[in-house]
């Protein structure tokens, strides 16, 4: 982590990335779903796998017309694995959903309204404990289906970063978190991390990546 700058100047530099970023490649309105649950299944089902995948998966939820808190919650778990078999390590993953509606059922009663209500902090703390949902996805969640102010940190934010020198390859999430919870603008949160993501795939490859395209070329912190 940076520790001569300044914070005027670190809050200035994250804003200025986060401007270039935008001015060069715009609004990705990111995250798709239809509802606030879809997003969580999407939030669950790209863990380790490619977002196509995901698509393929939830369209078959579509298909079958499960694609809802109550059909899911009576849907038996190798049915709902076989559905989601795109997605990668599907049996993992329906546990996983299963677990999350099991939390919502026993703390807010089914209701994603009401857990949406909830302290960030406290919501946070909760959604960690939930069996399969670590911090990446527990983040995802508030930020895209509850519109809360935690940030985003994925694999693309510490190759991006790490590779500017802004953390070390080995900085933990937290710390990362932590760096962007306070140093960018909170209305800014769920545009700068889709931005993150699509440098980091476009641009930012782990082989080879394209640094005289990237519009993140002149970081420098």
């Amino acid at each position: 982590m940076p520790t001569k700058s300044s914070e005027r100047k670190l809050r200035t530099f994250v804003k200025g990335a986060y401007e270039k970023a935008f001015s060069a490649i715009g609004p990705r309105k990111w995250w798709p779903g239809d509802t606030a649950f879809e997003i969580i299944l999407g939030a669950i089902l790209t863990q380790n796998t490619a977002w196509k995948n995901v698509e393929k998966a939830i369209a078959k939820l579509k298909g079958h017309r499960v694609l809802s808190i109550a059909a899911l919650r009576d849907l038996p778990e190798n049915e709902l694995a076989q559905m989601i078999r795109s997605s990668g390590y599907f049996n993992m993953k329906a546990k996983k959903i299963k677990a999350f509606i099991q939390f919502l059922d026993a703390h807010y009663d089914g209701s994603l309204k009401t857990m949406g209500k909830e302290n960030l902090e406290k919501l946070r703390e909760q959604l960690l404990q939930v069996h399969g949902i670590g911090p990446e996805t527990a983040d995802s969640i508030l930020l895209y289906a509850f519109n809360k102010p935690s940030f985003v940190v994925d694999t693309y934010t510490r190759r991006i970063f790490s590779r500017h020198h802004i953390f070390s390859e080995t900085e933990s999430y937290d710390a990362m978190r932590d760096f962007f919870m306070k140093h960018a603008d909170p209305s800014t949160f769920n545009e700068y991390h889709a931005l993150i993501v699509h440098i980091g795939h476009h641009y930012c490859a782990k082989g080879k990546p394209n640094c005289g395209q990237c519009p993140w070329n002149w970081i420098a912190p």
